[in-house]
């Protein structure tokens, strides 16, 4: 798909060229992965409209939020976004899948949830995928996973140890992830943050006003102590929408 680049220098790009290989690997820390998110709001700071992030993104949004999922090792996402969503297989073109595998990943990125009830939404499609590993943390004596196509692993933590900086250091020095995708919800994000866990922002910024002082935005909970600054690294436009590569600065 063909952008236009306003930043760093205004010319055209393909999506395939430029998200083709970030060496996101590279940059990882030896106790946690390089941790990008994606996500996709209105004008006015919208994350969903009538519940659910789908009406927001356009054809563009989409291309980078499949191009991103080839850059990976793993996934992260909240359990109601797979609610919401309905997550099924997570890449399910041939030509991606053949993408990961020339970056030396697996055609197939597992998942990592995060969930302190230990409820997991286990009638999503994600689970009827054979091709699918799930690692779902949660609390010791959650519940079992049901029988499920889907591999999944649960792995048991306790109160004091359920923290996003706990899995993202499991993550990273027992299943070997490198690099990883948070892709919500706001609640995910926010967490991440406030434990000082994100190293990059993609951000679509759709050309929509939502309206509704009550509806979600990127990231919902506790006020960081100081805002977190960004640093620009490329600015792309198609048909009216910006998609943003910020990185964090430490």
């Amino acid at each position: 798909m063909e952008l236009r680049r306003l930043h760093p220098a205004c010319d055209t790009v393909e999506s395939a060229d430029l998200l083709g290989d970030l060496g996101l690997a590279a940059r990882a820390q030896e106790d946690r992965p390089w941790t990008i998110t994606n996500f996709a709001t209105t004008a006015d700071g919208r994350a969903a409209v009538d519940g659910r992030s789908g009406p927001i993104g356009d054809e563009g949004d989409m291309e980078v939020f499949r191009r991103l999922r080839t850059q990976v090792d793993a996934l992260l996402v909240g359990t109601n976004t797979l609610r919401v969503e309905r997550y099924g297989r997570l890449v399910r073109r041939p030509e991606l899948r053949a993408a990961r595998e020339q970056l030396g990943l697996a055609p197939d990125p597992p998942l990592a949830v995060v969930s302190r009830s230990g409820e997991v939404p286990w009638d999503i499609p994600l689970f009827e995928a054979p091709e699918v590993t799930v690692l779902v943390f949660g609390p010791a004596g959650a519940s079992p996973a049901p029988m499920c196509a889907a591999r999944v692993e649960q792995i048991p933590l306790d109160p004091a140890e359920l923290t996003l900086t706990t899995v993202l250091r499991r993550l990273r020095a027992e299943h070997g992830v490198r690099s990883l995708l948070c892709e919500g919800g706001p609640t995910l994000m926010s967490g991440l943050l406030g434990e000082g866990l994100v190293d990059e922002v993609f951000l679509t910024l759709a050309p929509q006003l939502a309206g509704g002082g009550t509806a979600p935005t990127m990231a919902s909970g506790a006020a960081l102590p100081e805002p977190a600054a960004l640093e620009p690294v490329w600015v792309l436009e198609r048909a009216g929408s910006l998609y943003l590569r910020y990185a964090v600065r430490r």
